[in-house]
């Protein structure tokens, strides 16, 4: 595959995983404040798209959403899928 293609993956997943963890410390924020809460929905999308190992490194420094069993696995299982997609790919595309 082009050098671009991988560059622009690498920006992209390092941009997603940034906004997942922003998330987290904004809707933590937000909750310590009672104010106005980010749907639980948003949270997961960018968690989906790529930004797995944001979502978990944000729920653990923050301390949010760890009683909800929906983020205290699904992120993990999220994450692991997504780390055995890219080892898969990096095994499939070397070279």
């Amino acid at each position: 595959m082009p050098r671009l293609f991988w560059q622009v993956l690498s920006y992209y997943l390092i941009a997603v995983n940034v906004l997942a963890f922003v998330l987290m410390g904004l809707d933590k924020r937000r909750a310590k404040k009672n104010a106005w809460r980010i749907p639980e929905r948003t949270l997961f999308l960018p968690v989906i798209f790529g930004g797995a190992l944001g979502g978990v490194a944000g729920m653990r420094l923050f301390r949010h959403k760890t009683r909800h069993w929906y983020f205290q696995y699904g992120f993990p299982l999220l994450l692991l899928l997504q780390l055995a997609g890219a080892g898969w790919c990096l095994w499939r595309f070397r070279g």
